[in-house]
């Protein structure tokens, strides 16, 4: 890189520890629950549905996901769904918190790497206590000097955590698995992009169109970015 990187941020869910696969199949077994009201490819659409709905009020994360399953119960079920139905929903929103921590290949070597050369941080969506549980049980808060769970992540956000940091948006580098939140914000104020893929992402995350810029990095794997900071 021809500038000075002096702040890299890491998203935390699907960049280094397992998410998605855990909320896909959360939805499955949801889905199981309603299909004798509807096919379960339906009943999948009714909660995405309901979850761009209430985004607003309940922002991102499991809780929210939780609401968002009983509101598409009542709705599928025309108002019928029992306390014992309900109970089952709540009992899979519980199974997800309590999900193991799974680190993603190559994390830890990449930050041991980086430890001392550069202010590492942890900027990600999702619920404030839900995150900060995964970040003490995955071993890896001694690498981060700065963590912050965020709401959301539009440039207005990235701005405020830019100035609490007291960085340059040009010595700031956010590197993630989805275009949408962790590339595209940073990009537009100023700052480097790095692009880990994941096998899988949410249906609201997904950008299709091919991203060109000259401060966007596709990278391969986490790990690969030591060879753009040479």
């Amino acid at each position: 890189m021809k500038t000075k990187i002096t702040t890299i941020a890491f998203d935390a869910d699907d960049t280094l520890w397992v998410n998605e696969p855990y909320f896909q199949q959360a939805e499955k077994q949801f889905c199981h629950l309603l299909e004798d009201y509807l096919p379960q490819h339906t009943i999948s659409q009714e909660l995405f549905k309901t979850e761009m709905n209430n985004l607003h009020l309940y922002g991102y994360g499991i809780k929210g996901f939780v609401l968002c399953m009983i509101e598409t119960a009542s709705r599928i079920s025309n108002q019928t769904l029992t306390l014992e139905f309900a109970d089952n929903i709540i009992a899979i929103g519980h199974e997800l918190l309590q999900k193991p921590i799974e680190l993603l290949p190559g994390v830890e070597k990449t930050l041991e790497q980086l430890k001392g050369k550069y202010n590492l941080i942890v900027a990600t969506k999702g619920d404030l206590l839900d995150q900060e549980r995964k970040l003490k049980n995955s071993g890896l808060e001694n690498y981060f000097h700065h963590i912050e769970i965020m709401s959301d992540k539009k440039p207005g956000d990235y701005q405020k955590l830019l100035k609490h940091l007291d960085c340059r948006p040009e010595h700031f580098l956010m590197l993630g698995n989805s275009i949408k939140s962790d590339i595209l914000p940073i990009l537009e104020l100023g700052g480097f992009g790095g692009h880990i893929p994941y096998h899988v992402t949410w249906t609201h995350e997904q950008h299709e169109p091919k991203l060109q810029h000259d401060r966007f990095l596709e990278l391969k794997s986490i790990d690969h970015i030591i060879h753009y900071l040479k």
